[in-house]
């Protein structure tokens, strides 16, 4: 499996994000859903992750940085083909590298209930369940997570843009 940072408009990411899209569309109503669209995937403040296995992509994740010491993991998807085969993980520790690269402490996430097993992936990573942040409405649709980031290592990791 590789992970490499990318532009989530290449023919590959947009692929993926269809898909991760169309999973979220079947599951919640449109004011419920808080991705990010293609031109805010490309903002300067955002770094694009991609899985893929055999030459073909298997997930996607992005970092949002949202201030001077914390940021946002945005449209994390891994296909339902590769689930299990440590694609969430690994496009996790990118962003995770990625964000201590730019200096944060803090990691942030807002997805959905009925989500169980992003749920349990999160929690199993560091993550604990919060209140609403930033400017996503309280609803009951949504779930809030946040984890403390350790110290950098200092082994190099991931570059990040």
């Amino acid at each position: 499996m590789k992970i490499r940072q990318t532009d989530p408009s290449s023919p590959e990411a947009v692929a993926i994000l269809q898909q991760s899209w169309q999973f979220l569309d079947a599951r919640f109503p449109p004011e419920q859903r808080f991705r990010l669209d293609l031109e805010s995937l490309r903002a300067s403040n955002v770094t694009f992750f991609l899985a893929t296995e055999g030459g073909m992509a298997t997930g996607c994740v992005a970092f949002a940085q949202q201030g001077d010491d914390w940021g946002e993991v945005k449209s994390m998807f891994v296909t339902s083909a590769a689930r299990g085969s440590g694609a969430a993980k690994a496009l996790l520790q990118a962003v995770e590298t990625c964000a201590r690269a730019k200096g944060c402490t803090l990691l942030r996430l807002e997805t959905g209930v009925g989500l169980d097993a992003a749920h349990a992936f999160y929690a199993r990573e560091g993550f604990v369940t919060i209140g609403p942040f930033g400017t996503y409405p309280d609803i009951p649709s949504s779930v809030f997570m946040e984890k403390k980031l350790a110290s950098d290592s200092g082994d190099g990791g991931a570059a990040c843009g």
